[in-house]
């Protein structure tokens, strides 16, 4: 169980579902919390079938997610987090949202309990200082889908503290998961080189240099990745990118991370990728058809 029992999760959404999976799978007792009752329910109709889907594939046995299933319960109330040793929030990627959460679970926490955020972009050092132990806090990044994926990244904030370090690292090799340790700098390594990759590739699309389907065969089959960046960006979520993006360009002030018009226009339409069933691609057609 390693130094922390019980972990809290905050936010149920696709990466906080993914999150209590994998720590109830490494034994831990989940607490998983949101503002809203549908959402966890969600969760948890969610979390059942994607642990099904690793029984299919004999990655785990029937018995496992059973007894993993019943380790998560869900709640309304932070309160629940007082028998928690770890609480990692994985609300949705806005700053704004993140503060009023670590502002509110002051007070609900137990002295010993450390507290790791999933932010993508975020400053580690910035999201510490709200709370009640910057010294306690930390960085720890699932990649998305996180039963799947197999990194996490680690980032310290300037405050974070050893034995803070330590208990994050053990973690997450004990959820079977690689760690790659960032610096505490915009959008750490993943999403800093990523995301202006898929932002140059919808430049492309904006400019006419291809199409939305030669762009993304030309990466797919040119440059081996397993889908193209367009698809890639529409899985993501295109809100989620741009947050990404706006973050690179506001917080190193380069010009190379100016966000994509074309992005931007996405965005306003409420075209976000397949969460909305529209964006690079139309999802409503089998197989999708590209939207322009």
């Amino acid at each position: 169980m390693g130094m922390i029992g019980n972990i809290g999760v905050i936010g149920a959404g696709q990466m906080g579902a993914g999150i209590a999976h994998v720590c109830a799978l490494a034994g831990h007792d989940i607490v998983l919390c949101d503002i809203n009752e549908d959402a966890l329910d969600a969760a948890l109709g969610k979390i059942e079938k994607n642990m099904g889907r690793q029984v299919a594939k004999g990655h785990i046995t029937e018995e496992a997610a059973r007894t993993a299933h019943a380790r998560i319960k869900t709640t309304t109330d932070y309160a629940a987090f007082a028998a928690c040793g770890l609480v990692i929030e994985a609300a949705t990627e806005k700053e704004a949202v993140k503060v009023s959460i670590f502002e509110k679970l002051n007070g609900h926490l137990n002295a010993e309990a450390f507290i790791a955020t999933n932010t993508s972009s975020l400053s580690i050092t910035r999201l510490a200082a709200i709370t009640d132990r910057p010294a306690r806090f930390i960085g720890l990044h699932f990649m998305n889908p996180v039963p799947v994926m197999k990194l996490v990244e680690l980032i310290r904030g300037i405050q974070t503290s050893d034995e803070t370090y330590a208990m994050a690292m053990d973690l997450v090799k004990r959820l079977g998961k690689t760690p790659a340790v960032s610096e505490d700098f915009p959008g750490f390594i993943v999403n800093r080189l990523l995301l202006p990759m898929i932002n140059e590739a919808v430049y492309a699309l904006y400019e006419g240099v291809g199409s939305v389907a030669a762009i993304d065969t030309a990466m797919h089959l040119g440059a081996n990745h397993p889908m193209g960046p367009l698809q890639l960006a529409d899985f993501i979520g295109l809100d989620t990118c741009l947050s990404i993006m706006r973050v690179l360009h506001d917080e190193l002030a380069d010009t190379k991370y100016r966000p994509c018009p074309l992005l931007v226009k996405y965005v306003e339409a409420g075209w976000l990728g397949r969460k909305t069933g529209r964006g690079f691609y139309d999802y409503e057609t089998t197989p999708p058809q590209p939207t322009r």
